[in-house]
């Protein structure tokens, strides 16, 4: 769950934050207290916590500056809130109508199975015990259709990902790579993507087509749906990645440059 969103105490430190730091340090408290319909005497409370919590400092009776720590801890929930909204519209958007790919020609008002397959939601004409739904069209094999009604859950089976850890410019780079160690692990990945330049250089090396760009986001998005991948990493950039992966509960292989 996202943090400003666990309990009411996190949502009013965020917005008193967002309000001094929006209206700046005289803001009185009742006036804050009238922005949140809260009483006075809460604002003082939380205004205590936050700066206890190292996120505002007092410049005098009234008077309140946001820290670096206060700002990066609401630069942080903003990212957080604006990723979940986006989770939210994809939610509320499938309740309504859902985008699939036609696995055969199918017709308006035809029920459908849904199902994913290389990563990509599928709609078929074959029914099984899975999530289904109707069509809103008629259309041929291979276009996309929308999907109403859709009812019970799309199985979803969280691919694997291997982390190919490639030495950084000081221990010599992609000179220092094991290629053979890197093409069997690139065999295996439905999607190959590279994180820094010492990757860029050695996935070019071994000739194989690869993502460079947004490759955290990738990696996470293509393992929800199924996909496998390799990810080329040179050292400098694992602590992010892995961060990132733990954070969304996406398991992951971590193979050094020389295994086999």
């Amino acid at each position: 769950m996202i943090e400003v969103l666990k309990n009411k105490n996190q949502t009013t430190k965020f917005q008193i934050l967002v309000e001094i730091a929006d209206k700046g340090p005289d803001i009185q408290q009742r006036e804050i207290a009238r922005e949140l319909d809260i009483t006075p005497q809460a604002v003082s409370d939380y205004i205590a916590q936050l700066i206890n919590d190292g996120m505002l400092v007092a410049l005098g009776r009234s008077s309140y500056r946001v820290t670096n720590e206060g700002v990066n801890w609401v630069i942080k929930a903003l990212k957080e809130l604006n990723s979940y909204n986006l989770y939210i519209q994809r939610a509320v958007n499938n309740i309504s109508i859902c985008a699939a790919l036609a696995e055969a020609d199918l017709k308006n008002n035809q029920q459908v199975s849904l199902k994913m397959k290389d990563g990509l939601l599928y709609a078929s004409p074959e029914i099984d015990n899975g999530a289904s739904g109707f069509t809103v069209s008629s259309v041929k094999v291979g276009e996309d259709v929308g999907i109403s009604g859709v009812q019970g859950i799309v199985p979803l089976k969280t691919g694997n990902i291997t982390i190919f850890k490639v030495p950084d410019i000081a221990r010599g780079g992609s000179r220092k790579v094991n290629y053979d160690a890197l093409k069997k692990y690139a065999a295996s990945g439905d999607i190959i993507a590279g994180l820094g330049i010492e990757s860029y250089a050695a996935l070019s090396k071994s000739g194989v087509d690869f993502y460079r760009y947004g490759v955290v986001d990738v990696t996470v998005e293509a393992a929800r749906t199924g996909l496998n991948l390799l990810v080329c990493c040179v050292e400098g950039e694992l602590n992010e990645l892995i961060i990132r992966l733990e954070k969304e509960k996406i398991h992951y292989e971590l193979v050094a440059d020389s295994s086999l």
